[in-house]
Order: structure tokens, then sequence, then C-alpha cells
């Protein structure tokens, strides 16, 4: 049992919520059951080590079993422990410890992909979460992140993506020029979701093609320059009296959108 919230071994795993000490160790922090259980059940040769209040796992013995399948044991903490490791207020009594596994965007582009999110200096932690998450769920072949993207590591994106991290490949540190010339020479069209951009039910057809959409910041959206890299540039259409919307709402319409479009064409 660990009991001292000061012991080194507790600072070492609390410095995880900095970005200095991720990139140091190559570790990562994840709090809380959902976390666990997904890294445990998709990438457990990933994970490192598991901390655990005795009331947590008597709650989640599911996330005992699977550690164990893994070869782990979950080293038991006290709730003080817990709560100098996490990041969040409530942390709900489990925090784990996983290596870092960036895709390499020769895999991502080798394996023919047809739906890819690229992430152009998106530095809101939710959105970046929240965008991993919904390619996630309308089976996007991977997220690149390009420019100055947040950290896909930090603590409040991989809350956001509630497990989606562990589901598909994330690039990291590329360069937006080299994924758009990769893309092409694969065949796939490069979509930049901009305001400016052409209208998007007009161009909807395009979708059912392989396509890599292009999100950028939430103040600013894509520089000219990435504009320019795109093959097309599309907007989605504002109805209502709204100013715009939110980035990752408007990602997730345009994932899920080319994901309608391309299991269309399959079924036809």
């Amino acid at each position: 049992m660990l009991e001292n919230p000061r012991s080194p071994r507790v600072r070492a795993v609390a410095k995880l919520t900095k970005r200095s000490a991720r990139q140091e160790t190559g570790l990562f922090l994840l709090e809380g059951p959902q976390a666990a259980r997904e890294a445990l059940l998709y990438r457990a040769d990933t994970v490192v080590e598991i901390f655990a209040t005795p009331t947590a796992i008597e709650r989640h013995t599911d996330l005992r079993d699977l550690a164990r399948d893994a070869g782990l044991e979950v080293i038991f903490t006290t709730e003080a422990v817990l709560d100098a490791m996490a990041d969040t207020v409530t942390p709900q009594g489990i925090v784990a410890v996983a290596r870092q596994t960036p895709a390499s965007i020769r895999d991502v582009f080798s394996g023919s992909p047809r739906l890819i999110a690229i992430c152009e200096e998106v530095r809101d932690p939710g959105n970046l979460g929240t965008i991993i998450r919904a390619a996630d769920a309308t089976g996007a072949d991977a997220v690149i992140l390009t420019g100055r993207t947040v950290d896909p590591y930090n603590p409040k994106v991989v809350r956001a993506t509630t497990g989606s991290l562990f589901h598909l490949p994330i690039v990291v540190g590329v360069e937006l020029a080299a994924v758009v010339e990769r893309a092409r020479a694969g065949g796939i069209r490069v979509v930049a979701a901009d305001v400016a951009g052409d209208d998007f039910l007009a161009s909807r057809a395009l979708l059912a093609e392989p396509t890599a959409w292009l999100f950028g910041n939430e103040a600013r959206g894509l520089e000219q320059e990435a504009i320019a890299l795109a093959d097309v540039s599309l907007r989605l259409p504002i109805y209502g009296s709204a100013e715009s919307l939110n980035l990752a709402t408007a990602a997730s319409v345009c994932l899920y959108e080319t994901a309608f479009a391309q299991r269309s064409e399959r079924s036809i």
C-alpha cells in the first residue's frame, strides 16, 4: 500500500501531468476506470503500472482481472496518494501509467486509408479529444496532428477521448505539407473545413471518395497557406442565428457525413 503522497514514486507519476515529463519519459497518465479499462482491453502492452484504492477495485473487479491477464499487479494506494497523482479533482480511485505509442505517417498511408482527420494548430485539449473520439466513432483510419496542435497525451485530451486514444492510430510531430503530399500520392482528396469554403451540400458527392479532412485552430481557423495546400475547402451551412459551430462539433459533422457517404457508396 502506497501511503505517502510525497514519496518519489508518487511524485514521478504526478509529474506526468506536465508535458516536459511526458517528453522525457515517453509515458503518460490515465485517470479513472474507463481510461484504464480501454487501455487494458486494446493496448495492454503499453500499460506500465496501475494504481487503485481498495474501494475502487471492489467496484471495478474487471480491471483487476484485466491487469492480471496483462501480467500486471494493481498497486494499492490511499485516497490521498491517488489525489496527489491525478490531474482531476475526482480520479475515481484509479490511475494508470502507459507508454506513448504514436503511429508513423508511413504506416497510416500504407494501409490504403479512406477517412483521415488532420488537426492543424488545434490548441484546446477538449476539442482535440472530442475529434479523436468522433474519428473513432466514424471508423476513421487515423488522426494526424500537425503544427502546434496540443499534445494528445495531455491528461485533458486523454479524458476527452474516453478511451478512443487506444482505438485508432494517432500521428504526431509531422508537417502539414508532408501529410498532404502523402495523401495525394495515395489518391486521397484533402478537404479543408473553412468558413469561406464552397457550399458543403453542393460538394457532398466528393466525400464518397477517400478523404482527409483538414481542421484548423479554434479561433483563427486555417491559415491561407494551409487552405492552399488542400484540394478543396468546404463550409458547413448555418441555418439558425449561431455565429459559428464549435470546432469539435463541426469536425464531428464532417466526419460523419463522410462516413455516411462512403458506406452508402460501398452498398450500391
